[in-house]
């Protein structure tokens, strides 16, 4: 008798893969990788910058037109081909579609490196939280007594303790819950984590409203600015915000959809996953707004003049706001926790595709290809993040793998699997056979047509302005080494990955014929 853990010894691509307990469980761990550090520092400023309440129009139209027909391009190609990235492309074409799959694993890992920092940040700012480390001067606190940051840019290594040990206890628990596997490590982590999240972030959400100025902050948050509507920029803006938050385009939801049952309801899933993570996006909106309002009013100052995302809203506005009411503590606790529990579940899917995709090149068990991929990453993660100069190579690195890594590796694919290998219409009859809700040509239309002039667009604009000006003054030297070189080097590397012999024995293409004609089995019992 099988054992329900693992894909049937009948499945067509693989004979034995470890699954999901259940469609719940991975749609859990799906919004536990979608909902992370950006959904609650990013989208908040994105929405007031562009338009404000006129943003969330622009943002509907570009999560239906291209965030979740991408999404569910992903769950096609895992679910149907049952492998991470490299192999499933693979079966899906030919060596070179392989070379896109590492592309995309060789982006997680680069994030990887530099996530675990901000994790760690988090971690160390959820304790100072309880007793206001930071003092009267959070921006002082982050850059000197905390990071000791260096004065100018350069690469460095001297170390900073109280950086570097929570960074490696990080990564301990990563790894721990990555080797226990799909069920014991990755599903319990995110049975747990995200309704603990979303139970801490809703009372971090209701003690907000309720301080001084919240009403203004919302009023800025939510006032609409129809005029920017005209502007190219905010929707590209709006796209470019669905494609970073729904975990699309670089190998996570590839790996994650091939660890579901054959008979599963994929766009039902994705439809799940794409508006929980919108919704939790409008939530911290609401959170971030109402105590920058309060932020305002207590300071005197306009709400454009505290606004901020990213690093300096996480760690430097918040402390301030926090060391400016009674309840500080415990709103302290709850955003730093929020924080960490966002980021660690997003953390957890980032480093699975790697692991898995190693486990299945190489023919490793689950412990020994996360000891392969974890060990190089920790050590990567310590030796560049946990120094004084930590904060220059997470800035342009992060700067760089989001535009040139992942919006260009999203853009190879689909253009590769629509139009160069033609698969679109073979994936579309795979969705609509395993799922309740069909979507037909349209789907074809959104994915082939309208998700690569988009992210097109989007890479034109990026590439002009990064080549035009030198992102945030950087030296050229370091933009060369860690932005464009780091971009760079991943096509090299993962041409010479794609190369590289697979494990005797795995099955590298597949009868898609047979396949389908197994699926229709499958689906008539």
């Amino acid at each position: 008798m099988s054992d329900s853990r693992y894909s049937q010894p009948s499945d067509p691509t693989v004979s034995r893969r470890e699954l999901f307990n259940s469609r719940n469980v991975f749609i859990l761990a799906a919004i536990g990788s979608a909902v992370g550090l950006g959904n609650i520092w990013r989208f908040p400023y994105v929405a007031y910058t562009n338009g404000g309440g006129a943003f969330l129009i622009p943002y509907l139209v570009a999560l239906l037109s291209a965030g979740i027909p991408l999404l569910f391009l992903d769950y096609a190609l895992g679910h149907r081909y049952r492998a991470s990235p490299p192999l499933a492309l693979r079966r899906a074409g030919r060596k070179w579609t392989e070379m896109l799959g590492w592309w995309q694993v060789l982006v997680c890992f680069v994030i990887a490196v530099y996530y675990a920092a901000i994790l760690a940040w988090a971690s160390m700012y959820f304790i100072f939280s309880f007793t206001e480390a930071w003092g009267d001067d959070p921006e002082a606190f982050l850059m000197g007594e905390f990071l000791q940051r260096a004065e100018t840019p350069h690469i460095g290594f001297d170390f900073v303790p109280q950086v570097a040990v929570p960074m490696l206890i990080v990564w301990i628990l990563t790894l721990v819950v990555i080797g226990l596997g799909v069920r014991k490590g990755i599903s319990r982590a995110n049975i747990v984590m995200i309704p603990l999240l979303l139970v801490m972030f809703l009372i971090l959400v209701a003690q907000s409203l309720t301080l001084p100025g919240a009403v203004d902050g919302l009023n800025a948050f939510f006032t609409p600015d129809w005029g920017r509507l005209a502007a190219p920029g905010v929707w590209a803006a709006a796209y470019g915000q669905i494609f970073f938050s729904l975990s699309v385009g670089f190998g996570i939801m590839i790996t994650y959809s091939s660890y579901l049952r054959r008979r599963t309801n994929l766009t039902g899933s994705g439809l799940v996953v794409g508006f929980a993570n919108s919704s939790f996006e409008l939530l911290a909106g609401i959170g971030v707004f109402s105590v920058l309002g309060f932020m305002a009013a207590a300071n005197g100052r306009a709400i454009d003049e505290v606004a901020s995302d990213g690093i300096g809203l996480a760690f430097i506005a918040f402390p301030s706001i926090v060391s400016s009411t009674p309840v500080g503590p415990l709103l302290g606790a709850l955003f730093f926790a929020s924080l960490v529990f966002a980021g660690f579940t997003s953390m957890i899917s980032i480093v699975e595709v790697c692991t898995a995709a190693i486990q299945e090149k190489l023919g490793l068990s689950r412990g020994k290809a996360t000891l392969a991929v974890g060990l190089p990453m920790a050590t990567a993660s310590m030796v560049l993040l946990s120094t004084t100069t930590g904060l220059f190579f997470l800035d342009i690195t992060d700067e760089f793998i989001n535009k040139f890594g992942i919006l260009l590796g999203a853009f190879a694919m689909v253009i590769a699997v629509a139009w160069v290998l033609r698969k679109l219409p073979l994936l579309q009859r795979h969705l609509d056979r395993v799922s309740t809700l069909k979507f037909g040509r349209a789907w074809l239309v959104l994915v082939g047509a309208v998700v690569p002039v988009v992210l097109g667009y989007i890479l034109v604009s990026e590439f002009i302005k990064h080549i035009t000006t030198p992102y945030a003054g950087y030296p050229l030297g370091m933009l060369g080494i860690f932005g464009w070189g780091m971009a760079g080097s991943l096509i090299v590397v993962s041409a010479l990955l794609a190369f590289t012999p697979w494990r005797r024995g795995t099955r590298q293409s597949i009868d898609e014929d047979g396949l389908d004609t197994r699926y229709e089995e499958i689906m008539q019992k």
